[in-house]
């Protein structure tokens, strides 16, 4: 109903997947997060952002300029153009000596405008340094997961692997499986599982790792199909955290499947390489590739 927030939505979207989780009446206002929402702004649209904010001043004090009358010395008397390039003067402190203000309502004018002109380069340095400094990973991982048998043991597999030439000490795997369940009480609840890996830290993380988990009788898995997957709405999640060795900060780093994304009878085409030297390599062209499966495998472990 109009009126009832109800229309607010704010749309999440799960990297990876492709979907997207759509909040109804939150109350959607970026300028009550401004700082978090430049910082997490891609580059251009931070830059894009600057300039009409930049170019937008300009233009009101221009026109407050215009509006005191003849406030500026030798410029052209009703001349936008001076006024507005006299405004980028003042707002940056250049002071070519050209054009100066007049009388006392310019000359407050300008030092209201200096001072927004300072405010504007400390808060956009500091989101810039801010933006530029913030620690990321460049953690890739792989377009799909898939169920097969590893060791002899029906397993689910997802591939990682570190697109930077340095390390990530002490990096930790976490893997868990969304599905909708209904309770005895007949309320339908989206749970959350932690799936038990094979190994799930590692002291370096520098090329790729394979993430497994069992599919045995105490696994979430245990048991399912790639029907009963969708039915149930499932959504595997793999999150990666570390130190960064070059900033010594810490790095994370997420990625989600969808049903149609967990393939059965698949395996991961091998990356690891012999160069003619001896010298192992992998190679990454072949990361996301995939390979049939001799014998389909069953969610369930062999007796």
């Amino acid at each position: 109903m109009p009126g009832d927030g109800s229309s607010r939505r704010r749309i999440t979207r799960m990297p990876g997947s492709g979907r997207e989780i759509v909040s109804i009446g939150v109350r959607a206002s970026p300028l009550r997060d401004l700082y978090h929402s430049l910082l997490v702004a891609p580059w251009v649209a931070f830059f894009v952002g600057v300039l009409v904010a930049y170019v937008g001043a300009n233009l009101l004090f221009a026109m407050g300029y215009l509006a005191i009358g003849d406030g500026i010395e030798e410029a052209r008397p009703g001349s936008f153009a001076d006024a507005f390039f006299f405004s980028v003067q003042t707002m940056a402190t250049i002071g070519y000596g050209k054009m100066a203000p007049r009388g006392l309502a310019a000359n407050v004018l300008v030092t209201l405008e200096a001072l927004v002109g300072l405010l504007g380069l400390a808060l956009v340095t500091g989101l810039v340094f801010a933006k530029f400094s913030r620690p990321t990973a460049r953690v890739v991982f792989s377009r799909n997961a898939i169920i097969t048998s590893f060791d002899g043991v029906p397993s689910l597999l997802v591939r990682m692997a570190n697109e930077r030439a340095n390390q990530i000490a002490e990096a930790q795997a976490h893997l868990v499986l969304l599905r909708t369940e209904r309770t005895p009480e007949g309320d339908e609840v989206r749970r959350v599982h932690d799936l038990k890996l094979r190994r799930s830290q590692s002291a370096f993380f520098a090329l790729t790792w394979m993430v497994v988990h069992p599919i045995t009788e105490d696994s979430p898995l245990f048991g399912e199909t790639p029907e009963s997957l969708r039915a149930k709405d499932v959504d595997l999640v793999a999150s990666l955290t570390g130190l960064d060795e070059t900033l010594s900060q810490s790095v994370h780093a997420r990625h989600a499947w969808s049903p149609a994304q967990i393939l059965w009878g698949r395996r991961f085409a091998d990356v690891l390489v012999t160069l003619p030297d001896g010298r192992r390599a992998i190679d990454y062209r072949r990361f996301h590739e995939l390979e049939p499966e001799a014998i389909l495998p069953s969610s369930r472990p062999p007796r």
